[in-house]
């Protein structure tokens, strides 16, 4: 009888102790409640502020790509920047040449056509070594100064301006007459020629022993160019 005593008490101990654990496990607090715990969708502090810090470096580093598109140049982008190149002749730059003077040309005159020799035909050839521009037309006086200069003619004035290399020549076209003799043609042996630009004057021989038949009633003449045109040159 007394061992079967002694069971049951060591058998009622161990049911009372797991009996003490089973309430521990379930979180008695001793009044009777179960603790519920944590929620299972609460997350801990640490892993917030690991979320928030990585939130804030993708916003850092979506700022900075987006700087960079802004700042950087685009593929193949060039400088906008333009140089003047100027207005090129057969000598070179129209805004850089200098004004051919009497000094930088030689002008010589030769007879146009057959007799009665109504047009002469003015060559000035650049004898200077260097470029120059030669400007607009040749003012003429091939008579006292009160007759005036001999006028241009409009059609005649070259597209471009008109830039000579050391050695190249320009031609202007002059008329001195319609032909005949009357009373107001007048023979003339030289005369003078004045490069506009502040160029100079030159005196120039006219062509054939006995010189030229002028009308001053006529007389007109074309602007420099690098060669006669026909029509431009047709008055």
């Amino acid at each position: 009888m007394r061992t079967f005593r002694n069971r049951t008490t060591v058998l009622a101990a161990a049911t009372t102790a797991a009996l003490a654990l089973t309430l521990t496990a379930c979180g008695d607090d001793g009044t009777g409640t179960k603790s519920a715990g944590p929620a299972a969708a609460e997350s801990s502090p640490a892993a917030s502020s690991s979320q928030a810090a990585e939130q804030a470096g993708t916003v850092q580093k979506a700022d900075a790509t987006q700087a960079d598109a802004t700042t950087a140049p685009a593929a193949g982008a060039k400088d906008s920047g333009t140089k003047d190149a100027g207005t090129k002749g057969t000598g070179g730059s129209s805004t850089t040449a200098p004004v051919c003077t009497t000094k930088d040309v030689r002008i010589s005159s030769e007879l146009q056509d057959g007799p009665p020799y109504t047009h002469i035909v003015l060559t000035a050839k650049n004898t200077s070594g260097h470029s120059c521009r030669m400007q607009d037309f040749p003012e003429i006086r091939f008579l006292e100064n009160a007759l005036g200069t001999v006028p241009p003619v409009a059609k005649s004035k070259p597209p471009v301006p008109i830039v000579l290399t050391a050695g190249a020549p320009a031609y202007a076209l002059v008329k001195l007459s319609d032909g005949g003799m009357h009373d107001d043609v007048r023979t003339v042996k030289d005369f003078s020629v004045t490069l506009k630009g502040n160029g100079g004057m030159a005196v120039v021989k006219a062509p054939g022993a006995e010189g030229i038949a002028v009308d001053p009633a006529k007389w007109a003449t074309g602007y420099w160019t690098y060669e006669l045109r026909n029509g431009a040159d047709d008055f």
